[in-house]
């Protein structure tokens, strides 16, 4: 960060959460990214005006470890906020990408020279927030705050399952740690290529748990037709604990038995009669 521009702008908001005036020289700044509107790996997202709210939540609050919620492990505050927006970037959501940035600074002190290191470094990076949300939403039916039988992360008819967050309440806290439930929010003077790479590995993802739903179903629909008796519901709930290989292999069993309780019709029909001459069998 310009020292100028810290010393114009930044310092008098570093001075209003401070108890004496601090100079440039007392305080160390630095960016984080604290969150977004991506879906995130507990199959979440923060919608995107929820961001704006989150925002001003955060302003003043302490950066702690692993949200462990002790005073000795308060590092930094948050002073400055601000939603980017980048329209050219889609979500797997299929909106536009924006994400939260957020300003902390913490104290020059013998206590933080390993600590400001560590960021210099890249070594602590990863960044999450603590929060309360008033609403949860299914992205499948709209269903709010888990009333429905969808899961997340499954698919419904080639759609992702996941929980929208509305109306933030409260937010409490941030943390440095090791693996945030979203993939990019961490320090921002380390952030690069491997955004792109996550959402590419969340495709993926996306389309390996779309190819084992159909799979599932697949297996139902075979079982079905090999035995008439079998309970639909009661066996799709049970196949929805299986994984691949334990699939096929269902789906190869079931392939047999029902070949066998419906066999394919022969392509040659036999056309013999007394008065025909040898040419019996037609395509």
């Amino acid at each position: 960060m310009d020292r100028s521009l810290l010393a114009e702008n930044d310092l008098s908001l570093i001075n209003q959460l401070a108890k004496t005036s601090l100079s440039q020289e007392q305080v160390y700044t630095f960016t984080v990214r604290l969150c977004d509107n991506e879906i995130d790996r507990d199959f979440e997202r923060f919608e995107p005006g929820a961001l704006e709210t989150l925002g001003q939540l955060l302003l003043g609050k302490c950066g702690i470890f692993d949200h462990q919620w002790s005073a000795l492990g308060q590092t930094a505050r948050i002073y400055r906020t601000e939603v980017v927006r980048e329209p050219e970037t889609v979500t797997a959501a299929g909106d536009a990408y924006c994400w939260l940035k957020g300003w902390a600074y913490l104290m020059r002190s013998e206590k933080n020279q390993d600590l400001i290191a560590e960021i210099e470094g890249g070594i602590k990076k990863e960044v999450s927030v603590g929060c309360s949300m008033g609403r949860s939403i299914c992205s499948v039916c709209g269903a709010e705050n888990g009333v429905c039988e969808h899961i997340r992360g499954h698919i419904y008819d080639g759609q992702l399952c996941f929980f929208e967050l509305k109306e933030p309440l409260d937010a409490y806290e941030w943390s440095f740690v090791a693996v945030p439930a979203q993939r990019n929010a961490g320090i921002l003077k380390r952030f690069g290529q491997s955004s792109q790479m996550d959402r590419l590995l969340c495709k993926e993802a996306v389309l390996g748990r779309k190819y084992l739903r159909e799979l599932r179903r697949e297996v139902v629909r075979l079982a079905m037709l090999a035995d008439d008796s079998l309970d639909g519901r009661v066996f799709e709930k049970a196949v929805g604990r299986l994984e691949e290989p334990e699939l096929l292999e269902m789906k190869r069993s079931f392939e047999e038995r029902v070949a066998k309780r419906f066999p394919a019709a022969p392509q040659l029909k036999n056309r013999c009669a007394a008065d025909e001459d040898t040419d019996a069998f037609l395509i």
